[in-house]
C-alpha cells in the first residue's frame, strides 16, 4: 500500500513526456523489486540460503510469493493506470 504514492509521484514526473512512461516505469520498477524479494525469500527458504541451488525459475514458484508482494507490484500499477485513464478521459494529453 505505501508503494502508492511513490509510484504516482513518479508518473507526475514523468507526465511531461508521456503518462504512460509513469506506467511502465511503475510496473517495471515494482515488478523487479518483488521479483527480486521473492527470489530471495525461496533461497532462504528452500534452497540453503544459496543462489547456486535455485533453479532458473525460482522466483516464479508460487510459494515464493506472499499476498503482500503481489499486492505490492499490483496496487501501483492499478494506481498509475488509473490515473493515465483518467488523464486521456478527460483530455489532458
Amino acid at each position: 500500500m505505501n508503494h502508492i504514492l511513490p509510484a504516482l509521484a513518479i508518473q507526475l514526473l514523468l507526465s511531461p513526456f508521456s503518462w504512460w512512461a509513469g506506467v511502465l516505469f511503475a510496473a517495471g520498477y515494482y515488478i523487479g523489486r518483488e521479483m527480486a524479494q521473492a527470489e530471495n525469500r525461496v533461497i532462504q527458504t528452500y534452497y540453503g540460503g544459496k543462489r547456486a541451488n535455485m533453479p532458473w525459475y525460482g522466483a516464479f514458484e508460487r510459494r515464493a510469493w506472499t499476498q503482500k508482494g503481489i499486492l505490492d507490484f499490483v496496487l501501483p500499477i492499478a494506481a498509475t493506470t488509473i490515473v493515465l485513464i483518467i488523464v486521456k478521459l478527460v483530455g489532458l494529453q
